[in-house]
């Protein structure tokens, strides 16, 4: 499938092609962890990587091949790599660029395992990080240290809504021979594609919009073909995250909805961004589609809409925010995102809670935030579900 087709044609068609075997329409699911040579000299070649073939899934297996290039047709990348959940992909991906002695330059306001990675695990490879405390591409170019060889973020970020200047960020990392690589989750390649704005590197967790129905864990990687090689080579192989092909399947299958579930998912988190912020037992609305964000004119660029995320704070702090997250109906309460089905988190007891509170705070995570993954019901049920929550 070339690159050339629109994007809801790429959604159901790249990396898939009806089995030259049988004629399947739909790509089989190969659940099987060994295949078979024809003679030690072809399992020779390729064990080497002289010649492409498959011999064991933990070095590539065909249903997570069209998973991996429908993914790279898609965000507009030579080539992607499958994981076995988001975390796997970013955790390699940064390994990928980042050794002992090395730096990396990363945004304040990041997923809290991400931000957990950076700020604890990664120290123990031999390797630090200074987190920028602005969203300002200025400031992240303070940052920059000699030994600096990776700028990491996420715009839209999780969970307070930052926006990234994408373009002038990936800018900067060419201009300092730096390789810049952002986690598109929240906005998923259907409302964004930082390759194409300059970045070096996209990671996803597949397992939320790419997926979109809440039942198969997987993470993404898509950028330059020689580094994704490699990638697979020195990194996934030896630490193992690898997806199962049975979910690779199912997110294929999401896939192919992308384009048709968006545009719900968007249209609603405005409706309800828009509620939210008239509220008067509601201090903040964090979105990008209103116009008093602070990142709402840059959204607007990079963006074709601007996502089914968002967070709020409410009046009355931590057990104000845990109260509203009890009393919905709708939405259920469960720390994932990017599903049809409506979900609300507090960020401070969930996702955010081994931060310490003083860095949590720094970032925006407040003590009464409350974060929705707003799904494709009707959008009026779903603001009479917070109104009756925040209202009793």
């Amino acid at each position: 499938m070339e690159n050339e087709h629109r994007f809801a044609t790429l959604a159901v068609h790249a990396g898939e092609a009806p089995c030259a075997a049988t004629g399947a329409l739909d790509t089989p699911i190969y659940q099987s962890t060994t295949f078979v040579s024809a003679d030690s000299d072809e399992m020779a070649a390729v064990y080497g990587e002289e010649k492409f073939g498959y011999m064991y899934t933990r070095y590539g297996n065909p249903t997570l091949r069209a998973l991996e290039q429908k993914a790279a047709a898609l965000e507009g990348g030579e080539a992607a790599l499958a994981f076995a959940s988001g975390m796997a992909a970013i955790s390699s991906a940064i390994l990928g660029y980042v050794k002992a002695g090395d730096h990396v330059v990363a945004a304040r306001s990041l997923y809290g395992a991400a931000y957990n990675f950076l700020n604890v695990k990664l120290p123990r490879f031999g390797a630090a990080t200074t987190f920028v405390q602005s969203t300002r591409v200025e400031d992240f170019e303070k940052a920059i240290q000699p030994n600096t060889r990776l700028v990491y973020f996420e715009s839209p970020s999780n969970p307070v809504l930052e926006i990234v200047d994408i373009a002038a960020l990936a800018r900067l990392g060419r201009e300092r021979g730096i390789p810049t690589m952002i986690d598109n989750t929240f906005a998923s390649p259907a409302l964004q594609q930082p390759l194409k704005l300059g970045t070096t590197v996209v990671v996803h967790s597949a397992t939320k919009y790419l997926c979109g129905h809440g039942d198969a864990m997987g993470g993404l990687a898509i950028g330059p073909a020689d580094y994704i090689s490699g990638l697979g080579r020195e990194t996934l192989r030896d630490f193992g995250g690898v997806m199962s092909p049975f979910n690779a399947w199912l997110i294929l299958r999401g896939i192919r909805t992308l384009h048709l579930r968006m545009p719900a998912h968007c249209s609603n988190a405005q409706k309800i961004a828009a509620f939210l912020d008239a509220h008067p037992k509601v201090e903040r609305v964090n979105y990008p589609g209103l116009a008093r964000h602070p990142g709402h004119e840059v959204a607007k660029k990079q963006m074709s809409a601007f996502g089914a995320m968002l967070s709020f704070e409410v009046k009355g702090g931590y057990e104000s925010g845990k109260q509203v997250m009890d009393r919905v109906k709708i939405f259920a309460r469960a720390a994932s995102l990017g599903d049809t089905r409506s979900l609300i988190v507090h960020s401070a007891s969930t996702s955010h809670r081994a931060v310490p509170r003083e860095q949590r705070l720094a970032i925006g995570v407040t003590d009464g935030l409350v974060r929705l993954s707003v799904g494709v019901e009707a959008a009026e049920d779903l603001i009479a579900d917070l109104e009756q929550a925040l209202d009793s």
